[in-house]
Formats: C-alpha cells, sequence, structure tokens
C-alpha cells in the first residue's frame, strides 16, 4: 500500500514538472507570436499559427490563417503595440492549451489607428513537439470615459476596434 502512495506522489510530481515545462514553452511561443505580429513577419507567423486557426477579432471579422498573415503583412493592418495586462494559461488535457487575459492593443488601419482595451481567449494547441496558434476571440473593453457616458444615457454609437 505505501509502494502504491509512493508511487502515485510521483507520479503526480513528474505531471506537474511536464505542465511546468510545457508553460514555459507555452509563453515563449505567445511572445514570438506576438514580436512576429507586430514586426509583420511572414516567415515566422507562417511557422507558429496553425494551418486552421479561426482568428477572431473584438469587431466581429474573422480571419483563417492565409487572411490574417496577408493583413498584417500587406499593412492593411499594423500592429504597433500588444502588451498583456493580465496573461494565463490553463491545460485542461495534453496537448491543448487555453490563454486568457486582457490585452491593450494598438493598431493602425487604412481607417485609422485604434487603441483597445481587449479581454481574450485564445487555444494552443501541441502539434509534432511544437505549440501552434489554434483561435483567438476577443471583445473589447470599455475604458471608463465611455462606460460612464454609456450609463449616463449619453453617445451609445459602437466604436471601432479589432
Amino acid at each position: 500500500m505505501l509502494l502504491r502512495i509512493f508511487a502515485l506522489i510521483l507520479t503526480l510530481a513528474t505531471l506537474r514538472a511536464a505542465d511546468v515545462d510545457s508553460l514555459k514553452k507555452l509563453r515563449a511561443a505567445d511572445d514570438e507570436r506576438v514580436r512576429a505580429t507586430v514586426a509583420a513577419d511572414r516567415a515566422r507567423l507562417t511557422d507558429i499559427l496553425a494551418d486552421d486557426l479561426r482568428y477572431a477579432h473584438s469587431t466581429g471579422t474573422v480571419d483563417t490563417k492565409d487572411s490574417l498573415i496577408d493583413s498584417i503583412t500587406s499593412g492593411r493592418t499594423k500592429y504597433n503595440y500588444i502588451g498583456y495586462e493580465d496573461r494565463s494559461f490553463e491545460i485542461p488535457v495534453p496537448g491543448i492549451a487555453l490563454m486568457s487575459g486582457r490585452a491593450l492593443v494598438k493598431v493602425s488601419t487604412p481607417d485609422g489607428e485604434i487603441e483597445s482595451i481587449l479581454s481574450f481567449l485564445a487555444v494552443w494547441q501541441e502539434m509534432n513537439g511544437k505549440w501552434r496558434f489554434r483561435a483567438w476571440q476577443s471583445c473589447k473593453i470599455p475604458n471608463q470615459k465611455s462606460a460612464a457616458s454609456a450609463t449616463s444615457g449619453a453617445d451609445r454609437s459602437p466604436t471601432t476596434s479589432r
């Protein structure tokens, strides 16, 4: 009986160590994704984004891997800054990771400059020993000024964001 308990403890410790290693690799992969996005680097984006990527912007626009990379590398959408206010990872099952949090994103588009605070949920999948960015869904969080005007009955027109 004591041997079984020891084996269970050893197994749990090994699994925990594997999660810690996976989390380090996930953070590094996401940091690389952010750098590649801001740099508009086609090769790096192609490498890290999953082939079946579904990227749902806070505007409701949905991109595939190809359409997102084309938008970024053509200059139609220029990500000037992506900074996390909060970012956490969870590995619910081996090989799948959920990333959630809040980010400040500054983007230039043909319609102008956009600065948004986003709440997001992303999915990463480990494929052939490498983490790939599989899905993104975000929504804009109103700033304090727009939230105050919304509660006062002032202008409630939607704002453009990405």
